[in-house]
């Protein structure tokens, strides 16, 4: 027997990918001393979030190209003594995790044929469960709404990485850093996303419970 053809469900992925067309269209119009203006205004505001201020891990990540900046975040939490974990892009694109050293602990490695470049940690692999020691975990995206609801890039590695923090139990600040035009009214949204505790853009925090 032929099942009937549920129209309602690509409507929100194909939202998502209108919506993400748009913002990274903005995003790939910023300059280079654009995105150094915000990376040290979005540590200042960031480092100033209590829950920053009392964490022993974190984990981050580092910006790249166009993305809100994190590197003077990054040395500044190192400075603290905060242990940083940093992604390592994996096969099937769910994220291992390594240790933030410096700046020399990390290189740059190209995924997806060459397409794509990230910044990873270049040591000891401490494996995906890794996440899951993190009182913080520091969430790229592309827009958050009013609910707290992100938009990331399509990849689903970070939905991954909640959903195995909500299978150990755990229940970490869950924090995403933005330029200030991208808290928007709303994204689409489907079942398994979740929503982020806190946004934090170069004018301020919004916080969402």
């Amino acid at each position: 027997m032929e099942l009937p053809v549920n129209r309602l469900g690509p409507e929100p992925e194909l939202s998502k990918r209108m919506l993400r067309r748009e913002l990274l269209l903005v995003r790939n119009g910023l300059t280079p001393d654009d995105v150094r203006k915000t990376t040290d205004a979005l540590a200042v505001r960031a480092l100033d979030l209590p829950e920053l201020a009392h964490a022993r891990t974190v984990a981050a990540y580092v910006s790249v190209g166009s993305e809100p900046g994190t590197h003077a975040l990054l040395d500044a939490l190192r400075t603290r003594g905060v242990r940083v974990l940093l992604p390592v892009l994996l096969p099937d694109n769910d994220l291992d995790w390594g240790a933030y050293e410096g700046e020399a602990s990390v290189a740059r490695v190209r995924h997806g044929g060459g397409r794509m470049a990230l910044l990873e940690p270049v040591g000891e692999r401490l494996g995906p469960e890794a996440v899951t020691t993190a009182d913080v975990v520091l969430l790229p995206g592309l827009a958050v709404d009013a609910r707290g609801m992100r938009l990331g890039r399509g990849g689903g590695s970070y939905d991954r990485v909640l959903a195995r923090l909500e299978r150990a139990g755990t229940d970490p600040a869950l924090v995403v850093l933005l330029y200030d035009k991208e808290v928007v009214d709303r994204v689409p949204d489907e079942e398994h996303d979740r929503p982020v505790h806190a946004v934090v853009t170069p004018s301020g925090v919004r916080r969402f419970r």
